[in-house]
C-alpha cells in the first residue's frame, strides 16, 4: 500500500530516470514572474491546442533569458520532468529557453560558457580573496553612466580615506569589447591598485553583450588583482560574473564589497584594544593577589619573632634581678678570700684570716677576729 507522498516520490524518481533531460517546443501561455524572480507558465502545443505542460523556471535560469518572455511566443525549452508534490501535478523544470528563430545570441552564450568552463576559467579554486582593507581601488566603468556615481559615492561614504582610480571605458555598442580590455589593462598598470571593480548598470541582453565577449572574459580571468563584477541588476548574469573573483548583484553592492565601512573598522579596533587591555590587566591583577598572599604569609614570621623578643626581654629581666650587683644594691655584702673565691660558710674561715668585703659602692679588706657560728651552724 502506497502513501501519497511515497507514490509521488516514486513517480518523480521514475521520471528522472526515464526523462533525465528533455527539449520541448511550444507556445507560452499564462506567463507570470514572481517577486522572487522565478517564472511560471504553461507550454502549449500549437498543433493540438488542448495539450499543455506546466513549467517553472527558477531565478538563476530566468536571468539568462535574453528576450522578453510573454504570452503567445513560440519557444524551445530544455529541462527535466518532475512532480509538484503539493498538487501531484507533472511539471517541467526549465533550465534554458530559446525563442524559435531568434536564439542565436543565447546559443553563443551557452557555447562560449561551456568552452571557457572546460578550460577552467570559472573554476572556484582560482578565485582569490578580497583584501580586507584595500587602500587603492580601481574602477572600470562608463564615465557618464549612473553606475560610476553610485560606486564613487558608496566608496567615499564607507571609506573616505581609500584612493579611487577611475578608468573610463565604453560599456556597449561597437568598440566596447576593445575598450573594456584596454581599460582593464590600464587599471592594473597602477601599482597601488589592490582590487578592481568592473561595473555598469542594467540593460538588455544586447546591451550587456560586451561582458559576454571572450576577450573581456579572459582579461578579467587574467587580472593580477582580484576583480569584483557588478554588471547590471541582480537578475542580469554575464560570463564576466563567472570569471570574476566575486560577483556583486549591483554596482553599489560591488563598492560595498570592495571596502569595509570605516565605522565598523573603528569599532573592531576598539574591541581589539579592549581585549588587549583585559589581557594585560588580568596578569597584573593575579600578581597583585599573589603579593597579598605572600604579605599575609610574611606577617606570621613577624608575629613569631615578636613573641620570641618578648620572651627574651622577660628572661633578660630575670637574669638582671639575679645579678649579684643588684643584690648588693639592696644592702647585702659579698665576702671573698684573698684569691677572690667566694666565702660561702663560716666554716671556711679561720681567725686572723684576711678577707675582702664587697659592697655595691666599693670594697674593703677585713681581718677575722672571732668566729661566732649561728645556732643552725652549731647544730651541724
Amino acid at each position: 500500500m502506497w502513501s501519497v507522498s511515497a507514490l509521488l516520490l516514486a513517480v518523480s524518481d521514475a521520471l528522472a530516470v526515464r526523462f533525465p533531460s528533455v527539449a520541448v517546443r511550444g507556445d507560452i501561455g499564462g506567463f507570470s514572474r514572481a517577486a522572487s524572480g522565478h517564472c511560471y507558465f504553461t507550454l502549449k502545443d500549437a498543433s493540438q491546442g488542448s495539450a499543455g505542460l506546466r513549467c517553472v523556471m527558477f531565478r538563476r535560469a530566468a536571468a539568462l533569458v535574453d528576450f522578453a518572455m510573454r504570452e503567445g511566443i513560440e519557444v524551445e525549452v530544455r529541462g527535466r520532468l518532475s512532480v509538484y508534490d503539493a498538487r501531484g501535478e507533472l511539471q517541467l523544470v526549465v533550465e534554458s529557453v530559446r525563442r524559435v528563430g531568434a536564439g542565436s545570441l543565447f546559443d553563443e552564450f551557452l557555447r562560449l560558457k561551456a568552452a571557457l568552463e572546460a578550460q577552467g576559467l570559472f573554476d572556484p579554486r582560482r578565485k582569490r580573496p578580497l583584501p580586507a582593507f584595500a587602500r587603492c581601488v580601481g574602477v572600470v566603468t562608463s564615465a557618464t553612466g549612473a553606475a560610476v556615481h553610485d560606486v564613487v559615492t558608496t566608496l567615499a561614504r564607507r571609506s573616505p580615506h581609500v584612493r579611487v582610480v577611475l578608468v573610463p571605458t565604453q560599456v556597449q555598442g561597437a568598440g566596447a569589447v576593445a575598450s573594456l580590455v584596454e581599460a582593464l589593462a590600464q587599471a592594473q598598470a597602477w601599482p597601488d591598485v589592490e582590487v578592481l571593480l568592473l561595473c555598469r548598470g542594467g540593460g538588455s541582453a544586447e546591451d550587456l553583450a560586451a561582458f559576454n565577449a571572450e576577450p573581456v572574459v579572459r582579461a578579467v580571468a587574467a587580472a593580477r588583482v582580484p576583480v569584483i563584477a557588478g554588471v547590471g541588476h541582480e537578475t542580469d548574469v554575464t560570463l564576466v560574473d563567472w570569471a570574476a573573483d566575486v560577483r556583486a548583484p549591483t554596482p553599489t553592492a560591488a563598492a560595498e564589497m570592495a571596502v569595509p565601512a570605516t565605522e565598523r573598522g573603528l569599532e573592531r579596533l576598539q574591541a581589539l584594544a579592549d581585549r588587549l587591555a583585559r589581557a594585560v590587566q588580568r596578569p597584573l591583577e593575579r600578581a597583585a593577589q599573589q603579593l597579598d598572599v605572600l604579605a599575609l604569609r610574611l606577617r606570621e614570621p613577624a608575629r613569631w619573632v615578636g613573641r620570641q623578643q618578648e620572651r627574651l626581654n622577660h628572661w633578660e629581666a630575670r637574669v638582671q634581678t639575679l645579678d649579684p650587683r643588684h643584690v648588693l644594691a639592696r644592702g647585702y655584702t659579698w665576702m671573698e678570700d684573698a684569691g677572690g673565691a667566694p666565702v660561702l660558710s663560716v666554716r671556711h674561715v679561720q681567725p686572723g684570716q684576711t678577707l675582702r668585703a664587697v659592697w655595691a659602692d666599693g670594697q674593703a679588706d677585713v681581718q677575722v677576729q672571732q668566729l661566732v657560728p649561728s645556732p643552725a651552724g652549731r647544730s651541724d
